[in-house]
């Protein structure tokens, strides 16, 4: 925090929107998102900037749209069945979430090296309701739900859990940025159940 291994809905489109989402999707993985500019992700895109900002108000617009349209997607995850399998749920939940860590990491790394960059995204996402947390957030909700239904002991402490487990998503993804090394989706299967079933075991 974005290629769409796990879900998303990536892949060329003729419309000018959509070729410059893709274009900024290219463009914020290769440079991160502290250096990409406006500028550059309309010119891969074959357009002018000025094109750009009729379909996006700003570069945060952009990177959003790219978080929501172009990377794997996290959304509905939370909404499982209420008698399905808790387990399989957070299994599925921690493999999309691998996916999307995995592709989002490199785009959102550089603003670290920015503060007064940071700082200003970090104002903006806050403007527009979004922002790093939404995810444990979410978790957390869902956890708390399984456990008013008796899935999980009365006594855990489900935002833990939650930041847990997102957490081991995203270290995940440090370590293959890190090394380089390409999205592998059996893997990430792998790491998710694993990561699930020692959460359970704490929680149960």
């Amino acid at each position: 925090m974005p290629s769409t291994p796990a879900g998303g809905s990536g892949g060329r489109r003729g419309g000018t929107r959509d070729r410059i989402l893709d274009a900024a999707a290219e463009v914020m993985h290769r440079d991160g998102l502290a250096r990409a500019t406006t500028k550059q992700i309309a010119r891969a895109a074959g357009y002018s900037e000025a094109t750009l900002y009729k379909h996006f108000e700003d570069k945060t617009e952009l990177f959003l749209a790219v978080l929501h349209e172009r990377l794997p997607s996290l959304a509905g995850l939370l909404a499982a069945e209420p008698d399905g399998s808790l387990r399989d749920n957070l299994v599925a939940i921690a493999a999309r979430t691998l996916a999307f860590y995995h592709d989002s990491y490199p785009i959102g790394a550089s603003l670290f090296s920015e503060p007064r960059l940071l700082a200003a995204h970090r104002a903006e996402l806050e403007r527009r309701g979004a922002g790093p947390h939404k995810p444990v957030d979410g978790l957390t909700g869902y956890l708390r739900d399984q456990q008013r239904a008796g899935r999980i002991r009365a006594d855990a402490d489900c935002a833990a859990a939650a930041r847990l487990l997102i957490g081991g998503c995203l270290q995940h993804a440090f370590l293959d940025t890190f090394a380089q090394r390409e999205y592998d989706p059996a893997q990430a299967q792998q790491r998710a159940a694993a990561l699930v079933d020692t959460l359970l075991a704490g929680l149960r």
